[in-house]
């Protein structure tokens, strides 16, 4: 039985992992807030979607806020750890995942769910939203707010609440993007009218037979062999081969989720049924998504003589069309907000070569706006052949590692809407700047500083768009559950013992911030998965390291923390060492956390 509220302080629209971040923050900051999903799954990417190998915002320094708590809360959950696939560092079970974000959700008294809806209208007075109605359940409701939250992946109440927006590419000419196309080509080409967004995916999960593939000459199976697949994956095997291409996104017990890129199951066609059509149209294109991935995952079961049967990661309570079939489609992108702040392409890119941050997004008085850090690389997703971006990536640690980057708050306010916040990926940014943005530990962490924000809004009697964003700031890394960097420090882990410290010293000058990647000397945390390790390690020319175990194994090196990056920065030539640290065999790699005594 929905109960009968008619008001709340905060309402937020959409299941997506922005949207459920924002929520779970707004309540914990006393605000009283509903939450409303159209599934009856929660997390967006994280969970409802499959996406379960996140990619960015993978080291120490960076694990701060909710994507540093539900990082650590699925690694105490998961009992095999997360180390299980060379896309990622981590991978976890989508079930891990929503429970946790469900655990979450029921330990907040201020936070109310109602799942299954759908939205009907949205009311404003000027500048305000006061109040939005919806259908739940078949039953229709009116509820009034205060400050209102799309935390959905699409950007599905912009819309109805008339709120300005983008969809789509914008030229070169309008903010002097590098990886832009110009205006000419939009207008000329029909690709850019073929391709609006860039191409979402329906994740399906597999499942492993073993642990490895092993090769069978009598059904043509080789695991670092090409096969040809049917059309239109044929090349699908070709730049990794088909036991790379099939671990890519290996999960715990030997789920794999399937989310290929490379003339895979990413989809192309008809996407603007999913912000333009009737719902009709919008399960028309669903249907041919789900059916593509299927035909994908079926094309690898052949190829692999069985080895990658369908796997049961969604149970029937997900929603999901089947066992093996994610709840909702990934989108990469969908509607973004304009809002008073846009975050382009050249504000995500390295202020000098190797170890740097971007350019600090500050006001005209000189201070920091920033209230989440990414960094990501930037991937777009079309068919034919990868867009060329501008690089933003430096070798940290024996692996590359994407250029961290500032979100502003502005770029969560709408320009016409004073109580509209953006907290999943259709915050104001530019479609080139949508490929770094739109990851899911940057997006809890924006969605973290949406609820925050809302929770401020209310306490002090203002709309969001006249909240100081120092007072926000502070809120965030002052976090009593999971403090929040507004500041990208290289050196200093989430665990180091002056990390508070250090971040307020840069809200207090912006300008003395030093991207030199020195190393903090601190202790850090073990891990139950860890071992010790006796052998050699080398510096290699790439850039690169490799370990040789005394029984002579050998393991190429990362590592994800910045005094153990330091150190290995210093290696010249080989020399004999003990380490602590976990092995992956489908990195592969051996991640190393510090020097062993």
């Amino acid at each position: 039985m929905t109960p009968a509220i008619d008001a709340v302080d905060v309402l937020v629209w959409g299941g997506g992992t922005g949207g459920i971040a924002a929520a779970i923050q707004a309540a914990r900051g006393g605000a009283a807030t509903l939450l409303l999903t159209p599934g009856s799954w929660l997390g967006g990417m994280v969970s409802a979607a499959g996406v379960c190998c996140p990619d960015g915002n993978e080291l120490t320094p960076w694990q701060t806020g909710l994507w540093g708590a539900f990082l650590r809360e699925l690694e105490r959950r998961e009992p095999e750890g997360l180390d299980h696939n060379w896309v990622s560092c981590f991978g976890y079970r989508p079930s891990t995942a929503e429970a946790i974000l469900q655990d979450w959700v029921k330990a907040e008294p201020q936070l109310l769910w109602w799942p299954s809806c759908r939205l009907l209208e949205v009311e404003r007075q000027g500048s305000l939203i006061t109040a939005v109605r919806l259908d739940t359940s078949g039953e229709q409701r009116r509820v009034r707010c205060q400050v209102v939250i799309d935390g959905s992946d699409r950007g599905d109440l912009l819309p109805l609440a008339q709120a300005p927006f983008r969809l789509g590419w914008e030229a070169q000419e309008q903010w002097g993007e590098p990886s832009a196309p110009s205006q000419q080509r939009l207008e000329r080409e029909a690709f850019f009218r073929e391709q609006p967004l860039q191409s979402p995916t329906w994740v399906v999960m597999g499942q492993l037979q073993s642990d490895r593939l092993a090769a069978d000459p009598t059904k043509g199976v080789d695991p670092a062999g090409k096969p040809l697949l049917p059309q239109p994956f044929e090349q699908a095997c070709e730049a990794f081969g088909l036991e790379r291409t099939l671990t890519y996104g290996r999960l715990p017990g030997g789920l794999v989720m399937l989310n290929w890129p490379l003339h895979g199951n990413d989809w192309h066609g008809g996407l603007e049924r999913a912000f333009t059509g009737t719902p009709s149209q919008e399960a028309e294109l669903y249907g041919e998504m789900q059916a593509h991935s299927l035909r994908f995952a079926e094309a690898l079961q052949g190829a692999s003589g069985g080895w990658l049967q369908l796997g049961d990661a969604f149970p029937a309570k997900a929603g999901s069309p089947a066992p093996w079939l994610a709840a909702m489609p990934y989108w990469r992108e969908g509607r973004r907000l304009i809002g008073r702040q846009t975050v382009i392409e050249q504000d995500l890119f390295p202020q000098a070569s190797g170890t740097s941050v971007a350019a600090l997004p500050l006001n005209g008085a000189g201070e920091l706006q920033s209230i989440a850090v990414g960094n990501y690389a930037n991937d777009h997703h079309y068919p034919g052949p990868d867009w060329p971006l501008a690089p933003k990536s430096c070798r940290w640690g024996g692996r590359w590692t994407g250029t961290p980057f500032c979100i502003p708050y502005g770029a969560l306010v709408s320009e016409a809407i004073d109580n509209l916040l953006a907290a999943d990926k259709a915050f104001s940014t530019s479609h080139m700047a949508n490929g770094a943005t739109r990851l899911q530990p940057l997006i809890l962490n924006v969605g973290q500083a949406a609820g925050a924000a809302a929770a401020l809004a209310v306490r002090v009697g203002v709309p969001p768009a006249h909240l100081p964003v120092r007072e926000l700031q502070n809120t965030l890394i002052a976090d009593p559950l999971a403090p929040s960097a507004v500041a990208p420090l290289w050196d200093t882990p989430w665990h180091h013992p002056q990390w508070r410290e250090r971040q307020e010293a840069v809200l207090a000058n912006p300008h003395g911030l030093a991207a030199d990647g020195s190393a903090a000397q601190d202790s850090i945390p073990a891990s139950r998965h860890e071992q010790q390790w006796s052998g050699t390690i080398q510096a290699e020319a790439t850039g690169g390291f490799s370990f040789t175990t005394n029984s002579g194994d050998v393991w190429p090196v990362i590592t994800l923390e910045p005094s153990m990056h330091h150190w290995l920065s210093q290696l010249e030539g080989s020399r004999s060492v003990e380490l602590i640290g976990n092995v992956n065999p489908w990195g592969p790699w051996l991640r190393v956390s510090r020097l062993a005594g």
